[in-house]
């Protein structure tokens, strides 16, 4: 049976309102929000005296209908519209996360142990046996979460200041999920050689380090020189967190309807960091029918492209020889991936895809197509965004991965080990509870981690990277 879909994306806000009562009523006031579409979900009172009150009201309204809500409001009479507040903003007030310390320092011996001069044996101790650094400092449990905000989620280059919010937030769910403490740096650079010698300095604090929103196609070579240069776990998150999720959701989505990926013909559209990094995964999977596509169309092994990753991955995909745009390419697929760009596939591309087709529209905030338009002509669609069903999110993967790897100290996060994590998440999601709404487990599920640690520490002893086998894990 086709996708359905339901439900508005809808955005609150706090209005302080102050009403006098001999002009309007609340019951006037909530039929004027009505108006507009938006739902009061929360009243506070802030004060009130008998000839009038002031409130602080949550709405639910659909975004694009906000300002208009907001006019209307300020020319009623009796209303006085005081302030508007976002919730999201006030969460982000002084910032999302803090240091604390794991024991008090109480008194003068408590001074000595921490500090001068017991901390001193502790560095000799380290001084003599580097390894000891994970036993003895935080760095057994530490990730750098690093950018230089140039490809900050849709809104693109925006300086390391602003992308202060994203990597706040990321070191957040490290912690609230997989209790890895992580820290935020954002660098003031966007030279190549500048970023790997700033991470290749600050790395001895850390256990890993984790890559956000680095543009393309440096990207690339930031990732693969820290990862020969380091000796801890280096992941670019855009690249090998999406589709690491991406792949989870197709296992399931494939095995929904019944196709086998060495079978179906896969189009993948936006041939960046993620889109490469799919590619690869794909391929890893047994996936052989892939057809990559960007702005300059279908790529091909007969063209040479200035990007040498467009290169790659046209000398590794579309065996076929399709050539065109994304609409030859979807023509009798199977499944589309899009990481591109808003509004780039039409109804018409996907009602010539294959019978129960499957459709990743993951363009952030605006998919490639909107999942109402095409609710009844693919069997499974699925976006980046919360507010529809199947979101692929990398947050599904990048707690659980970096807990398995410093749990093992392993050296690398490699390909045996992303496979792994996309088949723990995928089996997540019971046989009784898969259906085109649910193929992908959410990322509140608190056995996702568990699965995911397991799965890299195993994956990671197998293919020789750990440096540590935790007690379970001990034969």
């Amino acid at each position: 049976m086709p996708a359905t879909l339901t439900g508005t994306p809808s955005h609150r806000m706090i209005l302080r309102i102050g009403m006098d009562h001999a002009i309007i009523s609340f019951g006037m006031l909530a039929s004027l929000i009505g108006e507009f579409g938006g739902d009061i979900v929360a009243i506070d009172v802030i004060r009130a005296d008998k000839t009038s009150t002031v409130r602080d009201i949550t709405v639910a309204i659909a975004e694009p209908r906000f300002p208009a809500m907001i006019e209307s409001l300020k020319s009623v009479n009796g209303i006085e519209l005081i302030h508007v507040s976002d919730p999201t903003f006030l969460l982000h007030l002084g910032g999302k996360i803090e240091m604390q310390p794991k024991m008090p320092v109480r008194n003068r011996d408590d001074l000595s142990k921490v500090y001068t001069p017991g901390v001193a044996k502790v560095c000799t101790a380290i001084h003599e046996s580097p390894g000891k650094a994970f036993t003895l400092t935080m760095k057994r449990n530490f990730v750098a979460v690093v950018s230089d905000g140039t490809a900050v989620l849709g809104l693109g280059d925006i300086g390391p200041a602003a992308a202060m919010p994203v990597m706040e937030g990321k070191a957040m769910l490290f912690k609230q999920l997989a209790g890895v403490d992580a820290v935020p740096i954002c660098l003031d650079t966007k030279d190549t050689e500048e970023i790997i010698r700033t991470i290749k300095h600050i790395a001895p604090a850390f256990g890993g380090i984790n890559l956000e929103d680095i543009s393309s196609p440096r990207c690339f070579e930031i990732e693969e020189r820290l990862k020969r240069e380091l000796d801890i776990p280096v992941f670019h998150d855009d690249q090998h967190g999406t589709a690491v999720v991406v792949l989870a959701g197709l296992f399931n989505a494939l095995r929904l309807v019944g196709k086998e990926m060495k079978d179906v013909r896969i189009a993948v559209q936006g041939i960046g960091a993620a889109g490469v990094s799919i590619i690869k995964m794909l391929l890893a999977a047994g996936a052989s029918r892939i057809v990559a596509v960007d702005r300059c169309g279908v790529l091909n092994r007969r063209q040479v492209y200035d990007n040498p990753m467009w290169n790659w991955v046209a000398q590794h995909t579309n065996a076929e020889g399709i050539g065109g745009t994304v609409t030859d390419a979807l023509a009798g697929a199977d499944v589309f991936v899009g990481v591109s760009g808003p509004n780039s596939v039409t109804v018409d591309d996907v009602k010539g895809m294959a019978a129960d087709a499957i459709v990743f529209a993951m363009a952030n905030p605006k998919p490639e197509i909107e999942p109402e338009l095409i609710a009844g002509h693919a069997r499974v669609i699925a976006t980046g965004r919360s507010d529809y069903p199947n979101q692929i999110n990398n947050v599904l993967c990048f707690p659980g991965i970096f807990r398995g790897a410093l749990d093992c100290r392993a050296s690398d996060i490699n390909e045996e080990m992303k496979l792994a994590t996309s088949r723990a998440i995928a089996s997540a999601v019971t046989d009784a509870e898969l259906n085109e709404q649910y193929i992908i487990p959410s990322i509140f599920n608190d056995k996702v981690v568990k699965a995911i640690r397991d799965a890299v520490v195993q994956a990671a002893i197998d293919s020789g990277t750990a440096r540590r086998i935790p007690p379970e894990f001990r034969k």
